[in-house]
């Protein structure tokens, strides 16, 4: 059948619109099924900003997990289309539940995770796990779109994926001249925000690296080594470029450390994910 008028494909993107509606409740209750203490209560009873910010890191995640797989490989029969996009957005969303173990035991590796967000509402830890959730998504996103992959390339480029968040992390940690885990913990959300912007940035790249069609594991893996080895670059330009070219008449480190400067915090987060996105439309 053709499904090439305006009625048809408004019903085809209306159907896509519920199933992500669907999706977004499954991955909502996958969320509260995997953690220790229950979602709605910690939103809406103990006005929890540190969980909201993790979900809505989260939901973020689930947006580019769907919307890779809308843009994944197709059949042209919309009923097929329809179960192929569910198979890679539910097996998505369970990849991108892992990310919250991955940051508690290989990112944010010396404070409890659960406790800092739950017992203390340590907004700097939620908005480090919201990044996490939203880098990972992005990466899943990637590699599940376009002609040519299937489960095993996805699954090969979401581990690939972890690792260089992971490594971003401990190099991050090394160039800060400040205890970024210690920071973190005395809940410094300017400290959580610079270190949150990092990690996007890293998704966005390694999302780029990822995307569109397979083409053949030599080359994907040469794209993709190239685009990180790139991104680790940026890293130190930025930073630098930061401290010096918009903080001049202060210190980027000392802000973020000792004055807890939220503003700063902030602005490092968004030039971080401004460059990645020219980075990505760039490369």
């Amino acid at each position: 059948m053709d499904w090439n008028t305006p009625l048809e494909t408004w019903l085809i993107n209306g159907g896509y619109v519920i199933l992500y509606v669907a999706l977004f409740f499954f991955a909502k209750w996958l969320k509260g099924t995997f953690a220790s203490y229950r979602l709605d209560e910690q939103l809406t009873e103990y006005d929890n900003n540190a969980v909201s910010v993790s979900f809505a890191g989260y939901i973020v995640g689930v947006t580019a997990i769907f919307l890779g797989a809308v843009t994944g490989p197709g059949t042209g029969v919309i009923w097929e289309d329809y179960a192929n996009v569910t198979g890679y957005a539910l097996g998505g969303i369970l990849l991108l539940n892992l990310a919250r173990l991955i940051n508690e035991r290989l990112i944010l590796t010396k404070f409890s995770v659960e406790k800092e967000i739950i017992k203390d509402q340590n907004p700097g830890t939620g908005v480090v796990e919201a990044a996490v959730y939203a880098a990972t998504g992005l990466i899943i996103g990637g590699s599940i779109s376009g002609e040519g992959g299937g489960p095993l390339t996805a699954l090969a480029f979401y581990g690939i994926g972890q690792v260089c968040l992971i490594l971003f992390a401990l190099l991050y940690e090394r160039l800060s001249p400040y205890n970024l885990h210690e920071e973190i913990e005395k809940d410094n959300t300017a400290a959580g925000l610079g270190f949150a912007g990092g990690i996007i940035a890293i998704g966005v790249i390694i999302m780029k690296g990822v995307s569109g069609d397979f083409v053949s594991w030599q080359q994907d893996l040469t794209t993709l080594g190239l685009d990180i080895a790139l991104i680790f670059v940026y890293l130190i330009f930025v930073r630098f470029v930061f401290d010096r070219l918009i903080l001049r008449n202060s210190n980027l480190n000392t802000e973020i450390s000792e004055d807890q400067n939220l503003g700063a915090g902030l602005l490092e987060m968004i030039v971080a994910v401004c460059f990645s996105v020219v980075l990505y439309f760039l490369l």
